[in-house]
């Protein structure tokens, strides 16, 4: 935990951008009958049922000191989807960047060795070169910040029967460039002096 906290409160460095990534499913779902729109004294009705669609997979990157977000969305969040969206971080996303801080969770398809697999070891090689992984520990998913944005993403963007991919697509798209032309940034706060007040704390209770 510590070494993501340290990492948080270094200052703002174009060179190696702090980013954090994480994943997020979305259902599809597909009107079976036209709702109604609002109308004076009448609020909007929509029927109860719907048409699954299938899932679609968004891969969210968010630099939080910058304000800058991306979302890319696939079909699936295999290991293959995952190897292909960190080299679309590096050679599309940052192209200019020395190296980028990462930050994930622990899931099982977030492995380096997945890009030596999927690319070969010489390409694979080219891509890690510009990232260090930065894991959040077990059941602490919490300290990554693309968290956050991913629950801005489904208050503002998600909130409501999506039918397809291109539907799903268009939204996301308007919605990254609405929030980053506000460069709307994450503060955290919670910072290492803080935690290791909150855990001694802990210990004290504990121990009485």
């Amino acid at each position: 935990m510590f070494h993501i906290l340290d990492l948080y409160a270094k200052p703002y460095d174009p060179k190696h951008p702090q980013v954090c990534m994480d994943e997020k499913s979305k259902e599809l779902h597909k009107e079976v009958r036209t709702p109604q729109l609002a109308k004076p004294g009448q609020v909007a009705r929509q029927d109860y049922e719907y048409k699954r669609n299938g899932t679609r997979n968004m891969f969210v990157f968010v630099e939080p000191q910058a304000g800058s977000r991306h979302v890319l969305v696939t079909r699936r969040r295999t290991k293959i989807d995952f190897a292909y969206a960190i080299r679309y971080l590096v050679d599309v996303l940052y192209p200019d960047a020395e190296w980028i801080e990462l930050v994930m969770d622990g899931l099982n398809t977030h492995r380096e060795v997945n890009l030596i697999e999927i690319f070969g070891k010489s390409e694979a090689d080219r891509i890690l070169n510009k990232v260090r992984f930065h894991h959040t520990p077990p059941h602490a998913s919490w300290l990554n910040m693309a968290e956050i944005e991913i629950g801005v993403m489904e208050a503002q963007c998600l909130d409501r029967r999506i039918p397809d991919e291109f539907t799903l697509y268009r939204e996301v798209v308007l919605w990254e460039a609405r929030r980053n032309e506000q460069k709307a940034k994450i503060h955290w706060t919670f910072t290492r002096q803080k935690a290791e007040k909150a855990f001694s704390k802990i210990q004290s209770h504990s121990v009485c």
